[in-house]
């Protein structure tokens, strides 16, 4: 028995904005890239591993407004793929899921279910102005799994804002994405470690108590 096992009824699993629009895009290219990474299929086999052990399943998804009425720009340096655009300075576009319809939708192979959470998020953090604190801890929780993308923007603010609440986490590497290889393998080997406990699906199944 491992020192530290994942125990089922303590034990949440968030899927982060794991949306058509990344994951099931319409560029055949974009798709082919997906595809060769395998996530899809390590997120069907986590997801299936624990609904078969009873833990609970979370969904956070981006929710904007149409008229981006909700979407503040802010003024950076680079955009989320890195490029820097024709100055410095620049505002941040609005967000690529604002239109209502199949792109903001979780992709089928780990559509929710009547008993999961769906947490409809406006900013990076899934715990920022939703109820998704609310819903771990009256839920017993104090563990979370997380997989999803990307690693630097949405994964990496909600795992700062869960260790600030004090949650264990886990961070599912090889079911989680991002344009930056370099970047994620940054965060997998040298920062989440200090704060989460990083492994593979597989790893995190044969840990399920």
């Amino acid at each position: 028995m491992p020192d530290f096992p994942i125990v089922p009824s303590k034990t949440a699993l968030l899927f982060f904005d794991t949306l058509n629009i990344y994951l099931n895009p319409d560029d055949p290219k974009a798709k082919a890239d997906v595809e060769k990474t395998g996530v899809v299929p390590r997120m069907q086999k986590i997801n299936e591993a624990a609904r078969k052990h009873g833990i609970a399943v979370f969904y956070a998804a981006a929710d904007h407004r149409p008229d981006h009425k909700d979407f503040k720009a802010l003024v950076v340096d680079l955009h989320y793929d890195g490029e820097p655009g024709e100055a410095k300075g620049r505002l941040t576009p609005p967000p690529p899921v604002a239109v209502p319809g199949p792109a903001r939708e979780v992709i089928a192979q780990i559509a929710p279910q009547p008993q999961d959470y769906v947490i409809k998020k406006h900013r990076w953090s899934t715990f920022f102005q939703t109820h998704f604190e609310l819903s771990l801890r009256t839920a017993g929780i104090d563990t979370i799994m997380m997989c999803g993308g990307s690693v630097e923007v949405g994964i990496a603010s909600t795992a700062y804002s869960a260790r600030d609440r004090d949650f264990n986490q886990i961070i599912l590497r090889d079911a989680c994405t991002s344009r930056k290889p370099d970047v994620q393998e940054c965060f997998m080997n040298r920062i989440f470690p200090v704060f989460c406990r990083v492994m593979t699906v597989d790893e995190a199944i044969a840990l399920i108590q």
